[in-house]
C-alpha cells in the first residue's frame, strides 16, 4: 500500500481529515502539570487519548521536542508510541540536505522515530529529496506555499512566468512516481489552494494556518480535497491543545477536536 492510499483508507475510516499538531510549548502546558519534559509527555498521552479516534494524522514539530535537549527525543519516542497504529504521523522538521545527509535524517525519521511522513524543503532540488521517497508506504510533504507572511519573499517570485510555488508542485509531480508525496500549501491562500489541487488532483495537502492564523475553513475544504472529499490533512494545533489550561484540558481538547471535525465533515458534503 503506497502512502496516499493509507492515507485515504485512515480518513475513511476515521471519517476525518483532521490532524491534531502536537507542538507542545511547556510554557503553556495546564499549571498542574508543571513544564519539564515528563509534563509534555503527560500532556501528550491525555491529548492523544482524548483525540485519536476524531483525527486521521498527528503531525509534530520537530523543534518543540528538540528545544527540551537530551530528554526530548525520549519524550518523541514514547509519544510515537502512544498514537494507535493506522493513523498517520508526520515529523515536521522541513528537512533536506545534500544526499548523503538526507540519507540519515531518513534514517533517523523513519527508522528511529518511525514517522509515517515528513516535510521537506525543496531547495536543494531531487537529490535532497529523494532519500525520503525510498518506501512507497512513507510520506513526504514538499513545501510549496506556506502560511507564514513571509512566504512571499521567495515563494511567489517568478520563475519566467510563473511564480516559484508552482514550478516546485510541477517539479514535485514529476518526482511522485511512487505516490508518496504531498504538498505543503497554507489556508491563508484560499486562491492559490484552489490552482495547485487543479494542478494536483490527487496528490495529498497538508493545510496548516487554521485558527490562529487566520485561514479560513470552509475554503480549505472546498478547495483543498480531491473530488472524493479526500487527501486534506487539517492541521489544527493550538486551538485543541489549549482549548482548556485547566485540569479539564483534554476533555476540552476533545470537545474542540470534534467540533472542527464535525464542522470539516459538514463542509465536505457540500463540496
Amino acid at each position: 500500500m503506497n502512502f496516499l492510499e493509507h492515507l485515504q483508507s485512515i480518513q475513511k475510516k476515521q471519517q476525518s481529515l483532521l490532524c491534531v499538531g502536537l507542538d507542545t510549548d511547556p510554557s503553556l502546558l495546564p499549571l498542574h502539570l508543571g513544564s519539564t519534559p515528563q509534563s509534555v509527555l503527560q500532556f501528550n498521552k491525555e491529548i492523544i487519548a482524548a483525540t485519536h479516534d476524531l483525527v486521521c494524522a498527528y503531525k509534530m514539530n520537530l523543534a518543540f521536542y528538540e528545544a527540551l535537549g537530551k530528554n526530548g527525543w525520549d519524550v518523541l519516542h514514547e509519544t510515537m508510541a502512544m498514537v494507535p497504529s493506522g493513523i498517520v504521523t508526520i515529523g515536521d522538521g522541513k528537512r533536506a540536505d545534500i544526499g548523503n545527509t538526507s540519507e540519515q535524517y531518513a534514517r533517523a525519521l523513519f527508522r528511529d522515530l518511525n514517522f509515517g511522513a515528513i516535510t521537506a524543503n525543496p531547495y536543494m532540488g531531487a537529490d535532497s529529496i529523494e532519500p525520503f521517497l525510498r518506501e512507497e508506504g512513507r510520506g513526504v510533504f514538499v513545501l510549496a506555499l506556506t502560511s507564514n507572511p513571509g512566504s512571499k519573499d521567495f515563494q511567489r517570485l517568478k520563475v519566467g512566468s510563473a511564480p516559484l510555488y508552482k514550478k516546485v508542485v510541477q517539479t514535485a509531480k514529476k518526482w511522485n512516481t511512487r505516490k508518496n508525496i504531498g504538498l505543503v500549501v497554507g489556508a491563508t491562500h484560499p486562491r492559490e489552494l484552489k490552482e495547485i489541487r487543479s494542478m494536483v488532483p490527487e496528490m495529498p495537502i497538508l493545510i496548516p494556518g487554521i485558527g490562529k492564523q487566520g485561514g479560513d475553513l470552509r475554503q480549505s475544504i472546498k478547495y483543498g480535497c480531491d473530488k472524493e472529499g479526500l487527501s486534506a490533512l487539517i492541521n489544527v494545533g493550538r486551538s485543541v491543545l489549549y482549548a482548556s489550561k485547566a485540569e479539564d484540558f483534554a476533555a476540552a481538547a476533545r470537545s474542540e477536536a470534534l467540533r472542527i471535525n464535525n464542522e470539516i465533515n459538514n463542509y465536505r458534503g457540500t463540496i
